[in-house]
């Protein structure tokens, strides 16, 4: 198999002209830095919850999932290793946008509101507190950079000059009407789901379909309902755990140092423990 594509988190690699076979790995990265520990069991959360997320949603928007079968796979992934975290895929043309929509203003959307009370362009009611729900839920594009370099937020504006009005619209509707449906479904789960990003890409005939992963904790901030507080920054069920360890035990990540025992067992759990909350299920 040709591979196409090695990233922070996932191999991409090309089955045919119309299919490809994405395989999540336990790496994890923070601040656009791969980190030295793999999370065990990691990357099987994200492929499965993402395969959850993109099931609940079809009726919204159809989805680049083919199979999770390793039944279906090529042969050559037909093995224990690519288990329960592959997903044989089709073929779009990925837009060039993250499309991301926060619900809550926290991490960078709430550095920005410090500074002049907008997000991306969009101007937000005075006096939010860190955390705070937004009144509804915002679309506040980025661009994608490659590895090592920063996304850039965008306007929609900007979006619109990108990719055209028509499907810059449809893109921040279906990117909302998306996140609404799983917040309130996360939220009966005891799970808030603060902010996330999607991709999207075109299919063969110009369809707008959801790709990549979605509602992961990789791509979301997952926070326990039952420890909310207005006010301050949050626990998380997401590798914001790791974010915050590094920040606070002045840990270099390009120093490429041995990450503890304690905090990749850490990590884990918590992706584990999100998995189990959002579906009901136990994790195997």
């Amino acid at each position: 198999m040709k591979k196409i594509s090695s990233g922070k988190v996932r191999e991409i690699y090309e089955v045919d002209d119309d299919k490809l076979l994405l395989v999540v790995s336990d790496r994890i990265s923070a601040f656009d830095y791969i980190l030295p520990a793999l999370i065990p069991n990691k990357g099987k959360v994200l492929n499965q919850l993402s395969r959850f997320w993109f099931d609940f949603v079809k009726d919204i928007i159809p989805n680049h999932v083919i199979s999770t079968d390793i039944k279906d796979f090529p042969k050559e992934f037909q093995t224990q290793e690519f288990e329960g975290r592959s997903m044989l895929v089709k073929k779009l043309k990925m837009l060039p946008v993250e499309c991301i929509v926060r619900g809550y203003i926290t991490g960078s959307g709430w550095k920005s509101y410090k500074e002049n009370g907008t997000v991306c362009g969009i101007t937000l009611p005075e006096n939010l507190q860190e955390s705070e729900k937004l009144p509804m839920p915002i679309f506040t594009p980025s661009t994608k950079a490659e590895i090592g370099n920063h996304d850039e937020n965008i306007s929609f504006e900007q979006v619109c000059e990108m990719i055209g009005e028509e499907l810059a619209t449809k893109l921040r509707d279906k990117t909302i009407e998306v996140y609404s449906k799983c917040a309130e479904y996360a939220a009966s789960r005891g799970v808030i789901i603060a902010d996330t990003k999607f991709e999207f890409g075109l299919d063969e005939n110009g369809e707008l379909v959801l790709g990549d992963e979605v509602l992961t904790p990789d791509s979301s901030r997952f926070w326990p309902a039952k420890d909310y507080v207005v006010g301050t920054s949050q626990k998380s069920f997401d590798k914001q755990y790791m974010r915050d360890w590094i920040k606070s035990s002045g840990y270099d990540p390009e120093t490429k140092a041995p990450i503890p025992d304690e905090v990749v067992t850490t990590t884990e759990n918590k992706y584990i423990e999100a998995y189990e909350l959002i579906t009901g299920k136990k994790f195997e």
